[in-house]
C-alpha cells in the first residue's frame, strides 16, 4: 500500500513539474521597442487625449496546452508618461494626478488566465497605481508567434482594459469632466523566448 502511495505521489509530482516546465518564458522586448503601453481619455468630453508610457519592463510565461501556467508581470515607469505636450505631462506627473515622485512605478501582476479559445483570453490580475491596488481584467488577443530573423522565437499579444481614475485616488480628474473618469488602456506586448 505504501509503495503504491509513493508511486502515485511521484507521478503527481512529475506531472506538476512537467506541466510547469512546459510554459515558455518570455522577456518583453522594450529594448527594441517592440512593445507599447498607451492610453486615451476624453478631454472635457469633447475630444480624445492620447498618450503612452515610454519606459516599462516585464515578462510572461505562456503555455498553450495548460493556460493555468500563464503568468504576466509588468512594471511601468510613471515619470515616462508622454502625451506629446511637455507642460501637460508635467501637470499629469504631479501630485494632483499620478504623483510620480511619491509613486514612481505602476505594476501589474496576473492572478488568472481565463482562456477563451482562438488566441483570446481574459487576464485577471492586480494593478497598483498611486499606491492603490485594484483587481482588473484585461481582454487579450494573441497577435502571433514564431521565429525571428536573428535565430530567436517571439510571441506577441495585445490587451485592452478600462481604468477608473477615482479608483486610484485621482479625484482631481473631476476638473476634466465626468468623461475623464474612464481611461482606456491598450498594451501591445512582444516577448522574446528565453
Amino acid at each position: 500500500m505504501a509503495k503504491k502511495l509513493l508511486i502515485s505521489l511521484a507521478f503527481i509530482l512529475s506531472f506538476n513539474v512537467t506541466s510547469a516546465l512546459a510554459a515558455e518564458h518570455y522577456i518583453i522586448d522594450t529594448k527594441g521597442m517592440h512593445a507599447f503601453v498607451t492610453f486615451k481619455v476624453k478631454h472635457l468630453g469633447y475630444s480624445w487625449l492620447e498618450g503612452r508610457f515610454n519606459k516599462f519592463s516585464g515578462e510572461f510565461d505562456y503555455d498553450e496546452t495548460a493556460p493555468a501556467n500563464n503568468k504576466v508581470n509588468i512594471n511601468i515607469d510613471i515619470s515616462s508618461l508622454d502625451s506629446n505636450h511637455a507642460e501637460r505631462d508635467k501637470h499629469l506627473r504631479g501630485e494632483r494626478f499620478f504623483d510620480a515622485k511619491k509613486f514612481p512605478t505602476a505594476t501589474f501582476i496576473s492572478t488568472n488566465w481565463e482562456d477563451k479559445g482562438n488566441g483570446k483570453a481574459i487576464l485577471h490580475g492586480q494593478f497598483t497605481l498611486r499606491g492603490v491596488t485594484q483587481n482588473i481584467s484585461i481582454n487579450i488577443n494573441q497577435v502571433g508567434g514564431g521565429e525571428d530573423p536573428w535565430g530567436g522565437f517571439r510571441r506577441g499579444f495585445e490587451g485592452s482594459t478600462t481604468l477608473h481614475l477615482s479608483d486610484y485616488k485621482m479625484k482631481e480628474s473631476a476638473i476634466l469632466g465626468p468623461a475623464a473618469e474612464d481611461v482606456q488602456l491598450w498594451l501591445s506586448i512582444e516577448g522574446i523566448r528565453q
